[in-house]
């Protein structure tokens, strides 16, 4: 589906620095170019000059010079940015010619060719890989490219959630970026239609129905099956109606943006608190917790606490802990995790179920009987999951997991409340430790808006924490019921940093604004 170029492929296209040459805008049609993934760098010397996916075919750098009536050369780059340059150059000779940028003749015979070059895979299954594939636009609808298209522009800009919102008489695309809602595009209600079913088609839902909630997974692709850039992104989607229609969010867990469970510094950890934190996760048992409002990192910093552990306790034959989840959902395959190495992590992932049974409680039981060293709870919501948790942690394991609870202090009298003795909590529990997620300001505009940064001043996240370790006298404390409030000086007066102190400090360093912490941190903490 033609379309303006939009703000990220101007840039794109500005970076390159080259202009496609015309003759292989006229000459060489957009679907070949964008099936095939190749855009030429312009002409020189009578040679043309070609950027190449790693996946394509060297008979296609051919076949381009046979129409072209030139010789040719090509480089390898990397596919997402050649398709987003390919559809923005093709839409601004469209604009500035009227044309189609090929005849239809010409893209029946070089389907003909690609035909000749498949695989040995089924008709079917060939058919569903183009399909799943992003970067792939033959033969599909109009809705299915527009779709196609909102998500990869979304994964381009690191979105984290795609919203598709009916109001009266129109439909708004929204990306969640850097945690922030940001209208991309107005669609008619004609449209959003097929766009919703096409969503709820790839995510095997209910089509017909519309009335009722539903939710789904799907799997998209950028580069196609077996190539050696393929990018898979599992899409989580949820779907309810509202009064102008079905509402949809489709949640993006993109592999490609794991490369942060490498390290704690990747998640903008100080060095003090990443010390402390290692100390209490490094012990053989004991629970840690990660305490926050939903979406403040907190499943990151698990996954990422995985990882050390794995590095940690690797041997000659890998890794010599057995590591075990329970979560709701499984955010990302930590198995084929990127920065965790060839094989990932060797960590056994479970899914909760309630239709089969799968609680958070009933999945934990079934955990121990497993032998584990290292336990994820996903999050602690009940009373049972809290006991067994607990309890898993007196025997010997050590147990990681998640509570919503504004700071660390208050989480020990979440604990309580969810009827775990005090002596209990005060002889299991390890650390706490509360964060956020603030956003960066964007370094090459200062802060004051520019294209990049959909002028917001702001570019990626960081993460303010605050640590919470439980020694002698804070033990204490808990095991004679003591308030939030008297945990938390005690913590200060050992050298706890709170989570406004450690927004502060950003703010001071010039990291982000005072305005984005009074946002995110000091709207949700509330002094005793």
């Amino acid at each position: 589906m033609p379309h303006a170029p939009s703000q990220i492929e101007a840039k794109t296209l500005r970076e390159a620095g080259v202009a496609p040459s015309p003759e292989f805008l006229a000459r060489i049609p957009h679907e070949f170019a964008r099936r095939h993934l190749v855009l030429s760098r312009g002409c020189e010397c009578g040679v043309e000059r070609l950027a190449v996916a790693e996946r394509t075919p060297p008979w296609i750098v051919h076949n381009v010079g046979v129409r072209l009536g030139r010789a040719t050369t090509a480089a390898a780059e990397p596919a997402e940015v050649i398709a987003v340059e390919i559809d923005a150059a093709y839409a601004e000779s469209n604009a500035t010619r009227g044309g189609s940028g090929g005849t239809a003749a010409e893209g029946s015979r070089e389907e003909r060719v690609v035909v000749t070059g498949s695989t040995d895979v089924s008709a079917d299954l060939a058919a569903a890989i183009r399909d799943a594939d992003l970067l792939h636009t033959g033969g599909k609808a109009p809705a299915v490219r527009l779709v196609d298209l909102i998500l990869f522009e979304a994964l381009t800009r690191s979105a984290s959630d795609v919203h598709v919102q009916p109001l009266r008489g129109r439909t708004l695309v929204r990306y969640r970026l850097d945690g922030v809602l940001h209208t991309v595009r107005e669609l008619p209600a004609s449209l959003a239609a097929a766009v919703v079913s096409r969503i709820k088609v790839m995510a095997r839902l209910d089509v017909a129905e519309s009335r009722a909630p539903q939710d789904g997974r799907a799997t998209v692709t950028i580069g196609g099956s077996g190539a050696l850039s393929e990018r898979r992104v599992d899409l989580r989607v949820g779907t309810l109606p509202s009064t102008y229609g079905e509402r949809v969010v489709v949640r993006l867990l993109d592999p490609a943006r794991s490369a942060y469970l490498a390290s704690f510094t990747g998640l903008g950890m100080p060095p003090a608190v990443e010390r402390d934190y290692l100390a209490q996760v490094g012990r053989p048992s004991g629970i840690v917790l990660a305490t926050g409002p939903t979406g403040s990192g907190k499943t990151t910093t698990l996954y990422t606490t995985l990882a050390w552990l794995s590095n940690a306790h690797a041997g000659s034959r890998g890794c010599e802990l057995n590591m075990m989840t329970i979560e709701d959902p499984v955010e990302y395959d930590l198995a084929g995790a990127a920065g965790t190495g060839d094989g990932g992590l060797a960590v056994s992932q479970t899914q909760v179920d309630p239709k089969k049974s799968v609680t958070f409680a009933s999945g934990l039981r079934h955990i121990l009987r497993q032998d584990p060293d290292v336990i994820m709870v996903g999050e602690v919501r009940d009373q049972e999951t809290a006991r067994i948790a607990v309890q898993a942690s007196l025997t010997g394991h050590l147990v990681l997991s998640t509570l919503h609870t504004s700071d660390a202090p208050s989480a020990v009298a979440r604990l309580i409340d969810l009827g775990v003795e005090p002596f209990l909590v005060a002889s299991s529990l390890s650390a706490v430790l509360a964060q956020r997620l603030v956003r960066r300001t964007h370094a090459p505009c200062a802060g004051h808006g520019c294209d990049e940064c959909l002028r917001t001043g702001f570019r990626g996240r960081t993460g303010v924490f605050e640590l919470l370790v439980l020694d002698h006298a804070i033990r204490e404390l808990v095991a004679r019921r003591a308030s939030a409030v008297e945990i938390k000086d005690a913590a200060q007066r050992a050298g706890m940093v709170t989570l406004r102190e450690a927004a502060t400090r950003l703010v001071r360093d010039g990291v982000t604004t005072s305005a984005e912490v009074a946002r995110v941190v000091e709207s949700i903490e509330v002094d005793a």
